[in-house]
């Protein structure tokens, strides 16, 4: 034992409390930072606001829940590892609900169409799907890690490559509206110098990695102080400090107008988030890590699953006045996602 984990395990519950907190504006504060960084770096470097959110800010802002995962499963909390992973893309999903509330002058999901978008969605889905097929299987596994593992990493980027051709060749585009918000490069981004971009980019994914793993230490001191199941503290708690990067920096791109790139970065970012689970795989020793968890982690998966479709519709359908100026698919996400909480939490109970 670390140091620091020394220090952590010997807090009371409110000092763990406030701990986990505090890292929590940690992490929030540097994805807040990190939407300027990537909307600048999409136009200095070609890659538009659509792969740029979905791969790299999606990548960066979700260090911080790949550290917690994977450190968990080092320490053989398979739970608390894969909740993390599970829960946090059920609660990045509601985040675009957020951003869409946000942008007032039209849904969201109507001014972001994207083929790379739709992309993004679909690949989401394919992603959750294996994971739930993994569960299923039988728990081979060589060296450690399960079958599905080196799939799901696959299957991810092929994806992305897929993405990456249908905004270079795109077989068909959405319909342009007059509130379509194209993605446009800034001239004065394309001047900018690519070193410092990439090393403040850099610097801010250092900060939220390392918030990432005492965040882990918190979270398993909560679970043991607070009488709390891992599964819980891993699907409501540490999956939403860990995914505040998520709602912060696209609630910023929404501000900057950037609604490709928010859009992008909980679809691409949910994408990513699914790899917990196979690199947690990876270092879970006993064996296949998504044999080791309670079957209620299955429930986060359909879930997601769910959820996610509901997102997919919403971009095909493209509605521009829903409740409260927030689309249909928001709506639903949201009263899907309440009612799961509150299942976990009966569960719990």
């Amino acid at each position: 034992m670390t140091t620091i984990e020394s220090l952590l395990s010997a807090l009371e519950l409110r000092w763990l409390v406030c701990t986990f907190l505090l890292f929590a504006v940690v992490i929030a504060v540097s994805g807040t930072r990190l939407t300027g960084v990537a909307d600048r770096l999409a136009d200095r470097g070609g890659f538009g606001e659509a792969l740029t959110g979905g791969v790299l800010l999606g990548a960066v802002t979700s260090i911080s829940g790949t550290v917690l995962s994977v450190s968990a499963a080092l320490a053989g909390e398979a739970e608390l590892a894969l909740a993390n992973a599970y829960g946090g893309i059920a609660v990045q999903t509601v985040f675009l609900a957020i951003a869409d509330a946000s942008y007032r002058r039209v849904n969201l999901e109507h001014a972001a169409a994207s083929a790379e978008n739709i992309l993004l969605g679909s690949l989401l889905v394919c992603l959750l799907a294996i994971l739930l097929i993994a569960s299923y299987t039988p728990a081979w596994s060589l060296w450690g890690v399960h079958p599905a593992t080196p799939v799901l990493l696959l299957s991810y980027a092929y994806g992305i490559r897929l993405v990456y051709r249908a905004r270079v060749q795109p077989m068909w585009r959405p319909e342009q509206t007059l509130e379509t918000r194209s993605d446009i490069p800034e001239p004065g981004n394309q001047r900018q110098r690519l070193a410092p971009l990439l090393l403040s980019f850099a610097c801010l994914g250092g900060v939220l990695a390392c918030s990432g793993w005492l965040l882990q230490i918190v979270a398993s001191n909560l679970v043991v102080q607070s009488g709390l199941s891992a599964l819980l503290v891993g699907a409501l708690f540490t999956s939403l400090a860990t995914s505040l990067p998520e709602l912060v920096t696209t609630v910023a791109a929404v501000r900057r107008g950037a609604l490709t790139l928010a859009f992008s970065a909980i679809i691409g970012g949910n994408a990513y988030d699914t790899l917990f689970a196979a690199f947690a795989d990876i270092a879970y020793r006993p064996g296949s890590i998504y044999h080791a968890g309670d079957s209620q982690l299955l429930f986060w998966l359909a879930t997601s699953i769910l959820m996610s479709g509901v997102l997919i519709m919403g971009m095909l359908v493209r509605e521009k006045r829903g409740v409260a100026n927030i689309g249909f698919e928001s709506v639903v996400v949201l009263v899907i996602y309440i009612l799961a909480v509150a299942m976990a939490v009966l569960a719990q109970g």
